[in-house]
This record gives C-alpha cells, structure tokens and sequence, in this order.
C-alpha cells in the first residue's frame, strides 16, 4: 500500500508565457518583476556566491545546517515517499518513517464511531493540519469520514469552550501535539480536556482509549496518561513549522483517509525532488526567493502580500506568516553579524476579498509591497454557476497584477495609479492533496533558499523564548492579586502598573 509516490495529474503545460517556469505542473510567472536579463543573471551569481547548490545538497543528506542547535534540517525525509535512504549518524530514518506511515493507516482503518477529534498544538503543531483540513473540504468529491475536526490552538477558553460545546465527549478522541510535550498553552488545554471527559461521565479506561499524543518526550506523554501504542513519534530534525508531513498530520488522514495524506506526501515529495535536482535558473523556490531578494535590494521593501484568489486557501497566509517569520525574522546572519536583509513581514487573505480590504494600500500607497498572486486553473466546486463564477475569480486576479504593475496616469491626482508594483503569478492546475503539497513544499523550499541567501539560519527561533520566560513571574504575581507589585530584574515599571491594575479590576476569581 505504500508504493511509489503517486505521479502528478495528468495536466500538461506544453506553452507557458515568457518569463515563467514550471515544476510538477505548477507555473510560476515573474513576468511583473521588472527583473530583466541582466538583473538575472547578476541575480544567479549572488546565489552561486552563497554556495546555495551546496545548501541544498547539504540539507537533502542530512548535514547539520541548523548549526545553533547542532541539528539536520529533515522534514524532507518525512515525505520522501521514494524512501531513498536518508542517513543521520550512520543510521537511515526512512524505517522509522515508513513505520509511521503505517501505524497511521492502520489507525485510519480502526476507528469506527467516532463524531469528534479535538487536535490540540499551537504554532507548528497547530497551522499545518488547520490549513490542510480547510483547504481540502472545497475539493469536489473528496471523500471524508464525516467527522467534526476541532483544532484548539489558543489557551482563551473562549476556543475549548466554543469547542467543547459541539463535541461528544462519548465518541471523541483527542491528539495532543507537542514536540517536548511542555508547551504551556497546549499542556493546560490537554488537561483541561481530560476533565472534561472525566466530568462527562468516561471512565478512566474510556479516556485512557480517546488520547493520543504526538510528541519526540515519549516519557512526558506517558506520565500524563497516554499509552505507548497511542504516542506517535516526532524526531529533533524537524522543525515544528515544517512538521505537518509528519504524524501531525493525522488528522488529514483521519478525516480524508490515507490515500489522500499520501498524495499530500507526494505533492511535497515531487516538489523537493525538482528542487533538490533542478539547475538554479530554471528551480521554482530558487526563483521565487530570487525575486524577493531583488525587491529588497532595489525597492528596500519591508512587507510581501500572499493573496490566493482561491476561497480554499484562506488560511494559507497564516501558515506562509510563521513559516517566513519564524524562520527568516532575525537581526544577526549564521556569524552573528547583523544581517543586511531579513524576512520582510507576511500578510494577505483569500481574493477577491482582499481587494476590498487593503488593496488600496497596495495600488496608491507609498510602500512598495510585492504580491505573490496563487491562482487554481479549475473551480472548487461543481455547483452549476461555478464556472462563471471562477472565471470573474481569475479576471480579477489577473486584472489585479496587471493594474499594480502597468499604473495608470490621469489629471486627477486622485485618479493616478504610479505602477511598477512587482508580483507573481503561480497558477495551480487544480487544488487537490497533491497540489496542496507541492504549494507548501515550494514554500518551505523557498524559505530555505532565501535564509542561504540571506546567510541566515532559518530552522532556529530563539526568539520566540525570552517573552515566555518574563510571562512566569508576571502570571505569578497577577495570581497573588497583588495590589503592590515591584518592578524587578523580569518585571519592569510599566508592567507593574498593569498588573496592579488589573489586580483591582479583573481576573478576581
């Protein structure tokens, strides 16, 4: 049953426009770039300069690139569905991989009965499969199993509440996804879970069978009441932000059964196989990453926009945020020297409703914000206006890119669009698992390329730390209730006086 990977559809760009590429059926137009050909080529020599083939070669056999914490950077290996050997030390991963792989077919085939999954993880453990999920309830015909998939992310009970309330505590399982299994907001919302299933009437033995855990703290997960054959790997070679091709993704499998969590697999697979193997001038996330850079260099840009005009990939920016910021938002390269460019800040939503949002911004603004425009050739639905709908649908799109680019002159000040507004255009043949896979693999590939261009390590996040060491002392002394709080070494003037503040107005319970 896990063979091969699957091959791509069978769509076929025997014609792209200039200044396009494409890759497992994914076309790529630089076109409103305004990047000529000697810009290219001067653009090539920097990443020749940054020794990038040698970055990815060195990332696909395991080296340790993430040099701050002495570790391989291997999400590949979790959707390397060729299972070419993969080696750390000596010892190939692809077993333990495959292993994975089966253990969650096989859970796929064991449950019957189940109304609810409650997916609990922040951050990596929690984007990945939310935007999975999401994006593949739009594709026609999929077959699901019918069951309510809940994902509790925020530790505001506003979340489990609203949560808790839909779910049947009888006929839910819960997946508690943490790579140490000591992420604060994910351990209180796991216990808070199991009491209510305590308070709802399960017995011991019953909560005992709806737990499961994804997690590399094997020990910490059993202490907290899961049993070994419910606890699912995760390895210190992957990042949670590039986790979902892992067991974190089992609620994909779950919901749309496990061919569908393979063709996932494959998209991605097939993705990093033409990046590991494609010259640097015809390699998608290369170029991509290329043209960012360009507009840095040229435009001093601080912010990009993705706007997929595709209903189905609303939460796509929310990934692409952790994924581009986390990994590339920092302030010193690999050397410790301050960096010259970084990730700029991510934003954007689904078209067309983007455009009446903030689209102003982008055509009349002072800032120059380059656009990736994501677009999917076919329509996601069958319902009988679909088509006509999805053609006004890629209009705008196009229209969009045009219009920022090209600018328009008038007499009117008001009326004046300045143009030269950079974007791409990836056109997906369709939105499938596969497809879907390869747009993140791409991405993640992407954000690789654009941290050895930027000689940043982009598979640390220090960070992200220091805020959740002042929150301790801060918690401590707002559950004291305080009304006279010192400022100390963690707590400073201001922060005092909110927390005296809110002492006498809040939190009294």
């Amino acid at each position: 049953m896990l063979s091969s990977p699957n091959s791509a559809p069978s769509h076929s760009y025997s014609q792209t426009p200039n200044n396009a590429h494409s890759a497992v059926n994914i076309v790529l137009d630089t076109a409103y770039q305004g990047i000529d050909a000697a810009d290219w080529k001067t653009l090539f020599n920097q990443a020749r300069s940054a020794k990038l083939a040698q970055f990815i070669e060195d990332m696909f056999a395991g080296k340790h690139i993430n040099k701050s914490e002495d570790r391989p950077a291997l999400h590949s290996a979790l959707r390397n569905l060729s299972k070419i050997p993969v080696f750390i030390q000596g010892q190939d991963v692809m077993p333990a991989v495959v292993d994975v792989w089966h253990r969650i077919e096989a859970l796929c085939n064991q449950w019957v009965g189940v109304t609810d999954v409650i997916h609990i993880g922040i951050g990596g453990s929690d984007f990945g499969p939310r935007l999975a999920i999401e994006a593949l309830a739009h594709v026609p015909g999929i077959h699901s199993r019918g069951m309510r998939m809940h994902f509790l992310a925020n530790i505001d009970t506003a979340e489990s509440a609203r949560i808790l309330a839909k779910a049947n505590p009888h006929s839910t399982r819960v997946i508690i996804v943490s790579k140490s299994f000591t992420t604060l907001e994910t351990a209180m919302n796991a216990k808070a879970v199991a009491k209510w299933l305590l308070d709802s009437g399960c017995t011991p033995s019953q909560i005992t069978n709806s737990l499961f855990a994804v997690t590399a703290n094997i020990s910490a997960a059993t202490t907290f009441g899961i049993s070994q054959e419910h606890i699912y790997p995760f390895w210190d070679w992957v990042g949670g932000r590039y986790s979902v091709w892992s067991a974190v993704g089992l609620p994909i499998a779950l919901q749309y059964g496990f061919d569908t969590f393979k063709d996932f697999l494959a998209g991605a697979h097939a993705m990093d196989l033409h990046f590991k193997n494609t010259p640097l001038e015809q390699n998608l996330p290369v170029i991509m990453a290329l043209t960012l850079l360009y507009q840095q260099e040229q435009n001093d840009v601080k912010a990009y926009a993705a706007i997929p005009y595709a209903d189905a990939l609303d939460w796509f920016p929310k990934w692409l945020q952790q994924l581009d910021m986390e990994s590339n938002g920092k302030s010193v390269d690999r050397d410790g020297k301050p960096v010259k460019h970084s990730s700029p800040v991510v934003f954007g939503s689904a078209g067309s409703n983007a455009q009446h949002s903030y689209f102003q911004l982008f055509h009349q603004g002072p800032e120059i914000i380059p656009i990736d425009f994501i677009a999917v050739r076919e329509p996601m639905s069958d319902r009988p206006e679909a088509v006509a709908h999805h053609r006004i649908l890629l209009s705008n799109c196009l229209a969009q890119a045009q219009a920022l680019a090209n600018g328009k002159e008038a007499s009117n000040p008001n009326d004046v669009y300045p143009g030269k507004r950079p974007s791409n255009l990836l056109l997906l043949p369709e939105l499938n698992a596969f497809y879907l896979g390869a747009l993140l693999a791409l991405y993640e590939n992407r954000a690789a390329t654009l941290g050895a261009l930027w000689n940043i390590n982009s598979f640390d996040q220090p960070g992200v730390e220091y805020g959740k060491v002042l929150a301790k002392p801060i918690e401590k002394a707002l559950a004291s209730h305080a009304q006279d709080v010192q400022a100390s070494e963690h707590i400073d003037v201001i922060t005092a006086a909110r927390i005296i503040f809110l002492n006498t107005t809040a939190l009294k319970k």
